[in-house]
């Protein structure tokens, strides 16, 4: 099967990470796939090449003569099935099907982002949905919103597939433990957006005791999107927080320190499905997190916070702290089970592939 898979660029991204660990498991298949992206971020691009994994990428700054070379170029591609992930690619590989087409289209929505029911644009992009073959959302959270935006859609269309966890990759090696040190190690993985709530973590910590503060450590690592790395950074100081809170950059290299944190945090206001929690679950680590997208179904509820409130993400840190280091390790196999049944790569490439059939 030739199958072309669309997104704005190779940055590293959720959507990005999630469809390029799609497009191995389709090639480990024995299927040809290419890549099409019109921005030149190029963070994933090594592990495309490694697979033989083709990349075209249309760099036109023009919006107008843009659209129209990347439709020239999916319409040309022949391919037995176009996948797109994130709104303005899904909208243009829809839009490149008119008149007609003969491939299958399946989209893929990845954000919950509650702007959605109140931006023109944002509406206007989904309403094309309507002429895709399937809608695919990472969770069941999304899914609602986007039917709330188009109630149009028909149900036997609109399909939920979670992320997808490289398992050999993942739990290729025996966890650190480090749970036993004196400090508990927080590890975050999230780009500095707004709506990433480093913020609210901030303002959590400051409400700490200084005993609690001694004994928590937390490193956030992402790359620098918005103003909000520098507001962080002045709140830090302004708090005395700078031994508590580090902010590193973006790395690929990310597994690595998640082994050596005891857990691993997310902060956001809203999520698709967040790739971190899948991948923290995956080795075994415990996870606190927003009450946001389908992780309540997941997660115990002690671990959970409202990102809107930073008293409650305290409280929850507070808890951990002075959680038995045992029960930590127990919730983090719990995690493990759970993540290796609903994460599976053979699952979820398998549930694509069925739509592709």
């Amino acid at each position: 099967m030739k199958i072309l898979c669309v997104i704005d660029s190779l940055g590293s991204g959720g959507a990005q990470r999630q469809l390029v660990e799609l497009a191995k498991g389709f090639k480990e298949k024995g299927h040809k796939v290419s890549f099409l992206t019109y921005h030149n971020i190029n963070f994933f691009r090594p592990e495309l090449e490694k697979y033989n994994i083709t990349i075209h990428t249309i760099l036109e700054p023009n919006y107008i003569k843009r659209f129209f070379k990347v439709r020239s170029a999916i319409r040309n591609h022949k391919a037995d099935v176009v996948l797109s992930f994130l709104e303005a690619a899904n909208f243009i590989t829809t839009v490149s099907g008119f008149p007609y087409r003969k491939w299958k289209l399946i989209v893929g929505e990845r954000s919950a982002n509650p702007a959605i029911l109140k931006s023109f644009k944002l509406r206007f992009y989904r309403f094309f949905h309507l002429f895709a073959d399937y809608v695919v959302a990472n969770s069941h959270n999304n899914l609602e919103l986007v039917k709330k935006v188009n109630p149009l859609i028909k149900h036997n269309k609109a399909k939920v597939i979670y992320n997808i966890v490289d398992n050999q990759k993942w739990c290729g090696e025996k966890k650190k433990e480090r749970i036993n040190s004196s400090k508990l190690k927080i590890t975050v993985a999230a780009s500095h957006h707004i709506y990433k709530n480093a913020i609210g973590l901030i303002e959590s910590v400051n409400l700490l005791s200084n005993e609690e503060k001694e004994k928590i450590s937390i490193c956030w690592y992402g790359a620098k999107r918005d103003v909000t790395y520098l507001k962080a950074i002045e709140l830090t100081e302004k708090y005395n927080l700078k031994n508590i809170i580090e902010f590193l950059p973006e790395t690929n290299k990310i597994k690595e320190f998640m082994l050596k944190s005891d857990i691993i945090g997310l902060f956001s206001f809203h999520e698709g499905f967040p790739n971190v929690i899948c991948e923290a679950m995956t080795l075994g680590k415990p996870v606190i997190s927003s009450a946001v997208s389908d992780l309540p179904l997941f997660i115990d509820k002690e671990y959970l916070f409202n990102p809107y409130d930073p008293k409650d993400i305290s409280e929850t840190i507070s808890k951990i702290i002075k959680t038995d280091k045992k029960i930590l390790i127990e919730t983090g196999e719990r995690n493990k089970i759970k993540a290796l049944k609903l994460f599976n790569k053979e699952l979820v490439t398998s549930s694509y592939l069925n739509l592709f059939e």
